[in-house]
C-alpha cells in the first residue's frame, strides 16, 4: 500500500512538474513572438531613405502600384482584342457595302462612219423600276440593244456574224491574237517594277491587301522596300484586252502630272502579268463617304467638301480634255473613281477606261464601256465618243454629291429611281431644296445650291452639242466666290449701298431660276419632238 501510495505520489509530482515546464515554454515562445512582432513592428515603422517614408508606407505604396499596374495592363489587353474584333467588322462590312462598282462594257457595234452625222442622236431611254430587261430597238442595220436591268446593270451589245471590227478605232479582232512580248522598250518612261518586287510588297498578292476592284482587275495595297505604299493594278481580263489596256493607261497617263489625276508611278510586264503601279491614295473614295455604311446621321462631307470634291474633279477633267494632245476621255466617271486624301482633295483615278483621241471631233469606238446610270445617252446608244460623255458623267456625279443618291437606286419609290429625272423634276416644282442629303449638317445658301443645280442641269443636257466643256464648267464654279461677298456686303462689311444688295441678290435668283428653268423647258421640247418624230 505504502508503495502505491508512493508510485502515486511521484506521478502526479512529475506530472506538476511537466505541466509546469509546458506552461513556461508556452510563456517563453509567447514572449519571444511578442518580441518578434515587436522588432517587426520596429522595422515596418522605421524611416527610410525615399524621402524619410516609413517602411510599411513604401510597401503599400509598391503594392497599390503594382496592383494598378496589372490592372492597367489587362485593360490595354481587352481593348486590344476589342479594337481588333470592330477592325475586323468594319472590314468585312466596308469589303460587303462599299465594294466600287465594277465597270461594265459594251461589246462591239458598228457605226456606218458615213451615216453618223446624219442620224440625230436619241437619247437612251430611262428603264422603269419594275422591269427586270428592257428592250431598246437600235436602227441602224435593225439591231438591238440588251440593257439587262439587275443587280449589275450591265450593258451589252449582241455580236454580229462576219464582222471583225475592222473599223474605225480600235477593233476587237486583235483580242484573239496572242499576246507578243513585253514590248515596253518604246515607252521609255516610268518605274519598271519586277513581279518578285510587287509580290513582296502585297504579300504574295493576299486578299487582306485588295482596296478594290475595277473593270479590268483588282487593286492591292502594297509596301515597296523604302516603306512607301502604293496601290497595284492587276490586270485580269483576257491577254488581248489586258495588253491593249495596258498600253492605254501607261501611254495616256504615264506623262501626265497633275494634283487632281492619281499618279502612275510604274508598271510591270514579265510573262502574261501586266500591272501598273499607282500613288496610294489614303481616304477611300467618294463612294465610300456618300453611300457607305456605319456614316450614321451626320455626313463628314459639309457643302464646302463637295463643292471642293467637284472642283477638283472638274479641274482633273478640263487637264485631260483641254490640257493634252491628243487630248484624252476617262469614259467612266463616277463616285468610286474619285479617290480623296485627307485634306478632301479629289484625284481621278482607274483610267482603265481612257482612250486617246486624235485631233476630230469625235471618235466611234468598238467597245461601248460605262457604269449604268453615268453613261451619256447618244454614248450607249450609238457609240459615238467625245468628251462631251464625260461631260455628261460629270453631271450625274455632281446630282449625287448634292443629294446623296445613288444614280439609279431600285430601293426608292418608282418616281425616285432615277436620279436625273428626279432632280429635274424636284427642280421644276420649285422645290431645290428638297433633293440636299439629309445628312448634310449644314445647308448651303439658295443661291449657291440653284447655281450648281444649274452646272449639274447643263452637263445633262440630252443634246451633247449643248453640255458646256469643263472649262466652262470651273468657272460657273468658282463663280460660288461671289456668295460671300454679297454676305459680307449685307452685314455692312464691303462698298456700296448697302440697301440694293437684296434687289440684287433677287434678280440674280430669279436670273438663275430662269435659267433653270430654261434648260427643262428645252429639255422637255426635245422630248416632246422625240415622240412627235416617232
Amino acid at each position: 500500500l505504502r508503495s502505491c501510495l508512493y508510485f502515486r505520489k511521484t506521478s502526479v509530482i512529475c506530472e506538476a512538474e511537466q505541466s509546469k515546464k509546458s506552461r513556461e515554454r508556452e510563456k517563453r515562445v509567447s514572449r519571444a513572438a511578442m518580441a518578434d512582432s515587436h522588432s517587426l513592428n520596429n522595422q515596418l515603422s522605421g524611416h527610410t531613405s525615399i524621402f524619410g517614408l516609413r517602411l510599411w508606407v513604401v510597401l503599400g505604396v509598391c503594392v497599390g502600384a503594382g496592383i494598378v499596374l496589372l490592372l492597367f495592363i489587362i485593360s490595354l489587353w481587352f481593348i486590344y482584342r476589342r479594337s481588333n474584333n470592330k477592325s475586323l467588322d468594319s472590314s468585312s462590312k466596308s469589303n460587303h457595302t462599299i465594294v466600287p462598282v465594277v465597270s461594265k462594257e459594251i461589246q462591239e457595234i458598228r457605226v456606218d462612219p458615213s451615216r453618223q452625222n446624219s442620224n440625230p442622236i436619241q437619247p437612251d431611254p430611262t428603264p422603269e423600276t419594275h422591269q427586270n430587261q428592257a428592250l431598246v430597238n437600235h436602227r441602224e442595220d435593225d439591231n438591238k440593244i440588251h440593257i439587262e436591268i439587275g443587280k449589275d446593270h450591265r450593258i451589252s451589245y449582241p455580236e454580229r456574224g462576219g464582222w471583225t471590227g475592222s473599223g474605225s478605232g480600235s477593233g476587237s479582232g486583235d483580242q484573239g491574237l496572242p499576246m507578243s512580248g513585253p514590248e515596253v522598250s518604246h515607252l521609255g518612261w516610268g518605274h519598271w517594277y519586277t513581279l518578285r518586287e510587287l509580290e513582296l510588297s502585297t504579300n504574295g498578292f493576299a486578299d487582306e491587301n485588295v482596296i478594290g476592284q475595277g473593270g479590268y482587275g483588282i487593286v492591292y495595297r502594297g509596301v515597296l522596300e523604302d516603306k512607301s505604299m502604293v496601290a497595284i493594278k492587276n490586270l485580269l481580263n483576257n491577254r488581248g484586252q489586258a495588253e491593249k489596256e495596258f498600253k492605254v493607261e501607261v501611254e495616256a497617263i504615264g506623262r501626265v502630272r497633275h494634283k487632281n489625276l492619281v499618279r502612275l508611278l510604274g508598271y510591270c510586264v514579265e510573262g502574261a502579268h501586266r500591272m501598273l503601279v499607282y500613288e496610294y491614295v489614303d481616304n477611300g473614295n467618294l463612294e465610300q463617304w456618300l453611300h457607305g455604311g456605319g456614316l450614321g446621321l451626320k455626313s463628314p462631307l459639309t457643302w464646302d467638301i463637295r463643292m471642293n470634291i467637284v472642283l477638283g474633279t472638274a479641274k482633273g477633267l478640263m487637264y485631260l480634255h483641254e490640257g493634252l494632245e491628243p487630248k484624252v476621255v476617262h469614259r467612266d466617271i463616277k463616285s468610286s473613281n474619285i479617290l480623296l486624301d485627307k485634306q478632301w482633295n479629289a484625284k481621278v483615278s482607274d483610267f482603265g477606261l481612257a482612250k486617246l483621241l486624235g485631233s476630230e471631233m469625235s471618235y466611234v469606238t468598238t467597245r461601248v464601256m460605262g457604269t449604268f446610270g453615268y453613261v451619256a445617252p447618244e454614248y450607249a446608244s450609238t457609240g459615238m465618243l467625245n468628251e462631251r460623255s464625260d461631260v455628261y458623267s460629270f453631271g450625274v456625279l455632281v446630282m449625287e454629291v448634292i443629294s446623296g443618291r445613288s444614280p439609279v437606286d431600285y430601293s426608292r419609290p418608282p418616281g425616285e429611281v432615277n436620279l436625273v429625272e428626279w432632280l429635274k423634276r424636284m427642280v421644276s416644282n420649285r422645290e431645290a431644296e428638297g433633293v440636299l442629303d439629309p445628312r448634310m449638317m449644314e445647308k448651303p445658301s439658295l443661291r449657291s445650291l440653284k447655281r450648281t443645280l444649274l452646272v449639274a442641269l447643263r452637263c445633262v443636257d440630252p443634246n451633247a452639242q449643248k453640255r458646256p466643256k469643263m472649262g466652262h464648267i470651273i468657272h460657273m464654279l468658282e463663280a460660288e466666290d461671289l456668295v460671300p461677298r454679297d454676305d459680307r456686303r449685307n452685314s455692312g462689311g464691303g462698298g456700296g449701298d448697302p440697301g440694293k444688295s437684296p434687289r440684287k441678290m433677287s434678280t440674280a435668283t430669279e436670273s438663275e431660276d430662269e435659267s433653270v428653268n430654261s434648260i427643262l423647258i428645252n429639255n422637255d421640247q426635245l422630248a416632246l419632238e422625240k415622240e412627235e418624230n416617232q
